[in-house]
């Protein structure tokens, strides 16, 4: 018998804690039946167990040992180990989720269950460009920007409060425990709050549709900037320029500080503006040492038990830009880590902004796709495995 744990192939089963590792295991069948705690765990080949009730019966104190003499093999290869673990997780593209009998609202790219004072997010493949949803998803997608708002989320940890409670689906209740193949590496258990109705965009950079303002009026969100700057030019300091949340198929509006007071209150506004800055600044240091540009972003807040907390995803290829340092010049569009590939792609063919999305070429996607795992691959110096 062979067990990965996280990875890694386990021998020493003298140390192995088994209480770290519950299953349910179907002895007629001898098929693992589902992960239900914290590690997940894949049995690869059938062994005998003599008795049922020494795993996963007693899920709080330290469980019996598996006997080595149960043990017939626990020679594997790399290879083997890689395959097995694919095994756990659809690597496909996944356009939308139907579990249950809980139909979920589907955002541009997400698809979120409500679980009364919890909710149930899942990243789709989807992609969104201009606020339209393209008719093709972008494979892995879901799966890199779930792993990037996880490593920002534990990065951010013990100086901003978010909604995140797991993303792993052992934790999750019926019926979505029992979907790891579908959901893990791409959902997460959620907070319930209620949503400020207001994006918190904070700009480094004189890009996108600052840049198209700027050009017009010298202007971003009403705020004036100095004459003379160049396309994706940085900034003389950081720019906080909230935006209205459009609908699914609408456009998200600029608005002015003033505005966004008057929609969430001076409280609220001064402490999204002030906290979404200062997580700006720690975030674009830490890119910047992995030779990453933080051109800009976007956050997202909500109340809950009297607080204001992050929520949705944080500092993705989907929320945010991020060049490479090495080929950045001013003046220019840049190369990126982000959607902004297929943005330039549908301004090559004159896409609309409006109505259906159209079908990626599959150059496009592979392209794009290749973007975002770079993009993880640098911001957290771990491999992304396909």
């Amino acid at each position: 018998m062979l067990i990965i744990v996280q990875g890694k192939i386990s021998k020493n089963f003298n140390n192995l804690q088994v209480a770290d590792i519950f299953w349910r295991y179907d002895l007629i069948n001898m098929e693992k039946m589902r992960a239900i705690d914290v590690i997940s765990v894949r049995i690869v080949e059938s062994a005998v167990f003599d008795h049922r009730e020494q795993f996963g019966l007693n899920l709080k104190g330290s469980l019996s040992l598996l006997p080595p003499a149960q043990v017939r093999s626990l020679d594997a290869t790399e290879k083997e180990m890689e395959n097995c673990m694919k095994d756990e997780i659809i690597m496909e593209t996944i356009l939308e989720t139907n579990i249950g009998n809980r139909p979920p609202s589907r955002g541009k790219v997400r698809d979120i269950y409500d679980l009364g004072d919890k909710l149930l997010i899942v990243a789709s493949d989807r992609l969104s460009a201009f606020d339209v949803v393209m008719t093709n998803g972008i494979p892995y997608k879901g799966i890199v920007l779930t792993r990037i708002s996880r490593f920002w989320f534990d990065f951010l940890a013990g100086s901003i409060e978010h909604h995140l409670i797991s993303d792993n689906v052992a934790n999750f209740p019926e019926p979505f425990c029992s979907r790891a193949r579908q959901l893990a590496g791409r959902s997460m258990l959620v907070k319930k709050v209620e949503v400020l109705p207001v994006e918190c965009v904070v700009r480094g950079y004189l890009a996108g549709s600052g840049w198209k303002e700027y050009q017009q009026s010298g202007t971003i969100c009403g705020q004036k900037l100095p004459t003379g700057l160049k396309q994706c030019e940085k900034l003389p300091e950081l720019i906080f320029t909230p935006a209205t949340k459009a609908e699914l198929g609408e456009h998200d509006e600029n608005i002015s500080f003033e505005q966004c007071v008057e929609i969430i209150g001076q409280d609220a506004a001064d402490y999204v503006r002030s906290k979404s800055t200062e997580i700006f600044e720690r975030a674009s240091e830490y890119a910047e040492s992995k030779g990453i540009i933080l051109a800009d972003t976007k956050f997202e807040w909500g109340f809950v038990d009297g607080k204001i907390i992050l929520i949705d995803e944080v500092l993705t290829p989907d929320s945010s830009r991020f060049w490479p340092a090495d080929k950045y010049e001013a003046g220019r569009d840049q190369e990126s880590f982000d959607k902004q590939f297929v943005r330039n792609y549908l301004e090559s063919i004159n896409f609309d902004k409006s109505g259906p999305g159209v079908e990626l070429p599959e150059d496009i996607t592979a392209k794009t796709s290749d973007k975002y795992i770079e993009g993880y691959e640098r911001l957290t110096g771990r491999k992304f495995q396909k």
